[in-house]
């Protein structure tokens, strides 16, 4: 069973590995962010990302 994505202590910095854990975890608010971000520009009743035609 693969553990996927990983980040390896002996080449990132602490600051580094905490960036990458909170970029990832589902529970903070800068992901939940982004995550909302992307489901508007992908939602075509969107008008705030409708393309210009």
């Amino acid at each position: 069973m693969s553990k996927g994505k990983v980040v390896s202590g002996n080449t990132h910095s602490r600051q580094q590995m905490n960036n990458y854990a909170n970029q990832n975890n589902r529970n903070n608010p800068a992901n939940r962010a982004n995550n909302n971000n992307h489901s508007n520009q992908l939602n075509p009743n969107n008008s705030n990302y409708k393309g210009k035609n």
